[in-house]
């Protein structure tokens, strides 16, 4: 369903994050997909070398396609908030 009311939008941004938990007892409090073992990292790091949503979710089979996008939507709103300082130069 394809919408322009921000108000879904935002509802479903946010059941998507829901799907990344952090959990100091899981590999160390990063970032995980429902409390499993399979961290954001992981997938990020799949996507960026090529593979596709398909190729993921037959290599995890436990993850469903709303894991991968939230793991996207977790790093977009993450780099959003990001600041950058420039670094003074030392001669």
């Amino acid at each position: 369903m394809s919408t322009n009311n921000p108000n879904l939008s935002e509802l479903s941004n946010k059941s998507l994050l829901d799907r990344i938990t952090i959990d100091p007892n899981i590999l160390a409090g990063k970032p995980i997909i429902r409390g499993m073992r399979i961290s954001a990292e992981q997938i990020l790091k799949a996507l960026s070398r090529g593979m596709t949503h398909k190729e993921i979710l037959s290599e995890f089979p436990v993850l469903e396609e709303d894991d991968i996008k939230a793991v996207l939507q977790y790093a977009y709103e993450i780099i959003s908030v990001e600041k950058i300082y420039p670094l003074k130069q030392v001669s």
